[in-house]
């Protein structure tokens, strides 16, 4: 029977920032997910759930992102760890690609509140901004699983 090996204590902060960061993240994506689908079912009344998903999406999806990579880097650099396993391989392909797909959403959605202050119709941006956020859950799903599992 394999027993987790104690890890130092000064890892112990970094880890905690770490995982606080993802869970934020986390959380705030499918917070993101379900006021964008809100607002497609709004109708003409999407004004006030447009603006809450970019203010959720700049005020705490960016830092909350922000804090997961960093003290990504931070703890890896204090654990020694083996940079080609699995499991740090599918956070960092989740986490980059991720990124991608957060800049997408954030411009698609900067464009849905420009819109709005314009009088427009910024309805057709806001469906694949709410697709690209549950792709994202997905995917960090999976980064989650490789995460607790730690596969070979």
């Amino acid at each position: 029977m394999n027993f987790a090996i104690v890890r130092p204590d000064d890892w112990n902060f970094p880890l905690l920032l770490h995982v606080l960061g993802a869970m934020v993240f986390t959380a705030l994506l499918a917070a993101l997910a379900v006021i964008l689908v809100v607002s497609l079912r709004a109708g003409s009344d999407r004004r006030d759930a447009l603006l809450l998903s970019f203010r959720v999406f700049s005020v705490g999806i960016v830092p909350s992102y922000l804090l997961m990579r960093i003290t990504a880097e931070w703890i890896l650099s204090k654990e020694n760890a083996d940079e080609d396993a699995a499991w740090i391989t599918i956070g960092f392909i989740a986490t980059d690609l991720g990124l991608l797909v957060l800049i997408v959403v954030g411009v698609l959605l900067g464009i849905s509140v420009r819109r709005l202050k314009k009088d427009r119709e910024p309805g057709r941006l806001a469906r694949p901004a709410m697709v690209l956020t549950m792709l994202l859950i997905a995917t960090y799903a999976v980064a989650l699983w490789a995460m607790t599992t730690k596969p070979a």
